[in-house]
């Protein structure tokens, strides 16, 4: 085959690699979640993605990796939801306690009930010997909400000498607070009242703002 073919050929070649590797995340993502970790084995992964055993240890290597791809996966698509509402919500210039509660109302109500966030928790709510993205990974939207803190205190809107540690305060006092609760009706098989979310995300705002302004 001459050089000029193969050079043809090598981004099909790349996409059905790409479609192959796509399909046995999202058949494994699917067994990890109906079946668990320890029950989901690669022959089930590779059967349900219509791919050979072969082909999902050339692109993975074994069950641990694919069960972190996943979980990359989910988490990478609960980042860029997190990041978007950072950007969207907390703006320059606008009136701190607004976007604050505006900010925490969004993670609750679009973050929460979103399918990522479903799968995620899913996924990581699993017996302990599952694996374990690295803490660098796990941190991402807790570091991206202090680096907005470190930019509302160097501009003067909150007293924050420890922008991470402000961060922490506003996630425990509303986002955490709410998560808890839609946790428990969750394990109750009830739905968590929209009023009763807006309470907790209001009251921690200004919890949080009677602290650090």
């Amino acid at each position: 085959m001459s050089r000029a073919i193969a050079d043809v050929q090598t981004p099909g070649r790349r996409r059905r690699s790409e479609g192959k590797k796509a399909a046995i995340l999202d058949a494994a993502e699917t067994l990890f979640i109906t079946e668990g970790y320890e029950r989901t084995s690669v022959d089930a992964v590779a059967a349900r993605a219509q791919v050979s055993k072969r082909t999902v240890y050339d692109h993975f290597g074994d069950k641990e990796t694919v069960f972190l791809r996943v979980l990359e996966r989910v988490s990478d698509a609960l980042v860029s939801t997190v990041r978007a509402a950072i950007d969207e919500e907390l703006t320059v210039g606008r009136d701190l306690r607004e976007a604050l509660t505006a900010f925490g109302h969004r993670i609750v109500n679009q973050t929460f009930p979103s399918s990522d966030y479903v799968a995620f928790r899913r996924l990581v709510s699993q017996q302990r010997s599952v694996p374990r993205l690295p803490e660098t990974v796990r941190d991402r939207p807790e570091r991206m909400l202090e680096d907005r803190f470190a930019g509302l205190a160097a501009t003067g809107e909150i007293r924050a000498p420890d922008p991470r540690l402000a961060a922490r305060h506003f996630t425990a006092l509303t986002v955490s607070l709410a998560l808890e609760m839609v946790a428990d009706r969750w394990q109750q098989a009830q739905a968590a009242e929209s009023a009763e979310l807006s309470a907790i995300i209001t009251d921690g705002v200004d919890a949080f703002l009677r602290a650090y302004r």
